[in-house]
């Protein structure tokens, strides 16, 4: 019940932008399903006459169909940049096998005494398919456009990691915060729309022939209107381009509004995009963080959080007491790393990966060479360790530099789930006693996983020490799981901007952005 009066809540609260992202998933869904029934119903009629082709044809649209949807709009990025283009692409191949399959199979199954019958009464080809084959094959054709509906509805949801828009904002950003309400946020409305689209095709489907060509015109010309958010998109010409998780984060986005009043015109995109989307100037402004190698990659400017919204983020180990408890060698192993690494050493780090192309195994493997602490490992054959991270560069060296010392100075094994997507995943698994341990930061632990009140966490965000000391106690008290020593960098959030544009609209500070933005809406 409280699960439902919470979700109830959140639509209330996020109307405006739910109806916003409603609409975005319906031009996504009405635009693409339009361009595969243009292209695929005459492309299934046609291999009903030329029958050789019904082989290659089948072939290619069945193998677009079987590759994965997140794998195909990763290809199509490089082609069509990010946002709707290529996600519209997408589920327009998705959309193709069912209704031309079923164009080809309503047509081929019409009983052939009855095509012997309108041959004999004279008929043309042309009149033999658009009177009597058509007429018969409708239910079957409108049967793949309708299973093409639903399928594009459930993909669509994914358009939202390449700034598509759409349901699928909700339902990542509620994966990366836990937040069960903001899920069903995205999820519910989805399926309702998927059962309401196929209710309507349905309708149309039984519709007699003299009533079914206006009402079918009538589809089509309603499509700008239906798909309005991509045919006139938002021209305020300054974007900003956030992951899932800092957008819905107290210490993210939301934060930022409260600090400096500051009201982006935002699109949302998979945390591994947003650089991407900057350097090619798809957006102006993007989330990262503050150690992040790709900073030097793509040329990009850190805008100075000059009002201190952000709450230090000193990078510790998080580990299970039981754990430690249990295998007492441990705790010394992974303090062998506290205030070993600085901001600019983790960034280096961070660029050998993203620019030089190293692994992050090498990286880590000559970090600790470089600080006399690697040793080799004693492939040990005691009980296994589990170690878990983020879904981002610095989480992986970290990981793997954890992974190596505990092989090589214990006789315990590791088994490393790297990739765990965001904090709320990767805590929830550390708490449930999934993974033993893993990389984490106090203004994460402060803001996000203890959801510490404004009040307090203001109180305490100007100073390192007594932001480390409050999620230690609460750490230890609410659910017996240690934080390791700081290593000794900060990887704060941080708002970015090309380098370039940043120097031209004299762009420093978070400060500085605000009277830009000022400026543009007068």
């Amino acid at each position: 019940m409280n699960i439902l009066q919470d979700f109830w809540g959140f639509v209330q609260l996020q109307s405006g932008k739910l109806l916003e992202q409603t609409l975005e998933h319906i031009g996504l869904t009405f635009i693409s399903l339009a361009l595969a029934i243009l292209i695929g119903l005459p492309l299934g009629l046609f291999i009903t006459r030329y029958k050789k082709a019904v082989g290659p044809v089948f072939g290619i649209t069945g193998i677009l169909q079987t590759i994965p949807s997140i794998a195909l709009l990763g290809f199509l990025i490089p082609v069509l940049g990010i946002g709707p283009k290529p996600a519209i692409f997408a589920l327009f191949l998705y959309s193709l096998l069912p209704i031309i399959r079923n164009a080809f199979a309503g047509v081929t199954q019409v009983d052939a005494t009855v095509k012997e019958a309108a041959r004999g009464m004279g008929m043309t080809n042309w009149q033999l398919l658009t009177r009597v084959e058509l007429p018969l094959a409708l239910p079957v054709l409108f049967a793949g456009i309708r299973t093409a509906a639903v399928l594009n509805v459930g993909v669509a949801t994914l358009a939202a990691y390449i700034a598509a828009g759409g349901l699928g904002e909700f339902i990542f950003g509620g994966i990366a915060l836990n937040n069960t309400p903001m899920i069903l946020a995205g999820a519910v409305p989805a399926a309702l729309l998927a059962i309401g689209i196929d209710f309507l095709l349905a309708r149309l489907q039984n519709l007699r022939l003299p009533l079914l060509r206006p009402a079918s015109l009538l589809l089509f010309l309603a499509l700008p209107l239906l798909s309005s958010f991509y045919l006139f998109p938002n021209g305020s010409g300054f974007m900003a381009g956030l992951s899932p998780e800092f957008a819905g984060r107290a210490d993210g986005y939301p934060g930022l509004k409260a600090t400096y009043g500051l009201d982006l015109n935002t699109v949302i995109m998979a945390p591994a995009l947003v650089y991407k989307a900057v350097h090619e100037g798809d957006v102006d402004v993007i989330d990262g963080y503050s150690t992040d190698g790709k900073i030097k990659t793509y040329k990009l400017r850190v805008l100075k959080d000059d009002q201190h919204s952000f709450p230090p983020y000193q990078a510790a180990f998080l580990v299970r007491e039981p754990a430690l408890t249990q295998h007492p060698e441990l705790r010394e192993v992974l303090s062998l790393l506290s205030g070993t690494i600085n901001d600019s050493t983790m960034t280096a780090l961070n660029y050998q990966v993203d620019f030089a192309k190293a692994s992050p195994a090498k990286v880590a493997q000559e970090y600790l060479q470089q600080q006399g602490l690697w040793k080799p490992s004693r492939n040990g054959t005691g009980e296994t360790i589990r170690l878990g991270s983020k879904i981002f560069t610095e989480q992986y060296i970290l990981t793997e530099m954890l992974s190596q010392l505990i092989r090589g100075y214990t006789d315990l094994q590791v088994s490393a789930q790297t990739g765990l997507g965001g904090t709320k995943i990767c805590f929830d698994a550390l708490a449930a006693g999934e993974i033993d341990a893993y990389p984490e930061y106090t203004g994460t632990g402060l803001q996000v996983i203890l959801n510490t009140p404004p009040a307090v966490a203001a109180g305490l965000s100007k100073s390192n020490d007594s932001v480390f000391k409050y999620v230690t106690d609460q750490f230890q008290e609410q659910y017996n799981i240690v934080w390791l020593p700081p290593l000794g960098f900060n990887n704060t959030y941080a708002l970015m901007m090309r380098e370039e544009q940043a120097r031209s609209l004299k762009i420093r500070s978070i400060s500085d952005l605000k009277r830009h933005l000022t400026l543009l809406t007068k």
